[in-house]
């Protein structure tokens, strides 16, 4: 379903639904208008130095330990997590940082406006959290730095390639997907591996990219993700007619028994690994080998820290149906 955007698209407007003006972007346009918003993000993450990604994430990783050095005991979602989170998804977007706890703030407020079809209270503060993070990214927009993502969307707008409010909305957007998955992955990561005795330095001693992949699929951050069907199909034997909308349980088919040998065992080593944490086809995670990287690195730098780190107590979940995360979770380095 995830590759088939014939059939089931994110566009609503293609099934004769409404779609607000500030909603429209990359995560919401399907082919062809989807590609004209995505080519200059690929192309310019593209020509980003990967090579540099993993000693950046390990020098503020670094800098924020040093920060808590000394402290009995920290918040690892808050104090660690979240806000190498904000620097690194800056460092890519090549802008100035915001002040992280702003930042954390309103983008989890649209995270959690995700599920207002369940809490309608959650809608307003959303909506107004997203119009502070358009203010934002409009005014980087307008002054785009020389090079990188912005740059590229900035381009493509004059080059008549973009609609500008489409450029805008998409930059928001990216900076608030590439943050919150991130930083909840992250979490999600550390917190799992914390919970089982000796599971950093396992994680350590390899941090292979099937390592990471184990975790993305064992504790990925997206736990469903919807689409409307927009050309008659079926599905497991049921006939979905357009108009319909078809929620895609990610979290459910990363466990599926069908797909994976023992699915709710943390197997680090685990090959082959065809997980659905980042996606598949138009839509996937364009981060997604940021987040990789992010992670590995500052799972290893956590490591390095402590020979035997211990979680305070269980971690305390946010209510949330779409995003899984920890709000938070006191840790001790020793």
């Amino acid at each position: 379903m995830l590759r088939d955007t014939a059939r089931f698209g994110s566009d609503p407007r293609r099934a004769g639904a409404a779609m607000p003006p500030q909603a429209v972007s990359v995560q919401t346009l399907d082919p062809p208008g989807h590609t004209a918003a995505r080519r200059p993000l690929v192309d310019a993450l593209r020509e980003l130095d990967r090579a540099e990604v993993a000693p950046m994430v390990a020098r503020h990783a670094r800098a924020l330990l040093d920060r808590l050095a000394g402290r009995p005991s920290f918040d690892i979602v808050s104090e660690f997590c979240e806000p190498l989170a904000v620097t690194t998804i800056c460092r890519y977007l090549r802008v100035p940082e915001p002040d992280p706890e702003w930042f954390a703030s309103a983008a989890e407020a649209v995270a959690a406006g995700m599920d207002a079809g369940v809490f309608p209270d959650r809608l307003e503060p959303a909506m107004a959290a997203r119009a502070e993070l358009s203010m934002l990214t409009d005014g980087w927009l307008a002054d785009p730095p020389p090079d990188g993502v912005v740059r590229a969307l900035a381009d493509a707008v004059r080059a008549g390639g973009l609609d500008r409010a489409v450029a805008a909305n998409t930059l928001r957007v990216l900076l608030h997907a590439g943050y919150t998955s991130a930083s909840k992955l992250l979490a999600l990561a550390a917190v799992t591996l914390l919970e089982r005795p000796g599971g950093l330095a396992r994680f350590a001693a390899d941090p292979s990219p099937r390592a990471v992949d184990e975790l993305v699929r064992h504790c990925s951050p997206v736990q469903a993700l919807s689409r409307v069907c927009v050309a008659p199909a079926e599905l497991g034997g049921r006939r979905v007619e357009p108009g319909q909308d078809v929620t895609l349980l990610i979290a459910a088919a990363n466990r599926d028994p069908a797909r994976f040998d023992d699915p709710h065992r943390l197997r680090l080593d685990r090959h082959p690994n065809p997980h659905l944490g980042f996606g598949r086809g138009a839509h996937s995670c364009l981060g997604a080998p940021f987040a990789a990287v992010q992670a590995r690195v500052a799972l290893t730098v956590l490591a390095e820290r402590s020979a035997s780190p211990r979680a305070f107590g269980a971690p305390e979940y946010r209510v949330a149906l779409t995003l899984r995360s920890p709000a938070r979770m006191r840790v001790a380095l020793g």
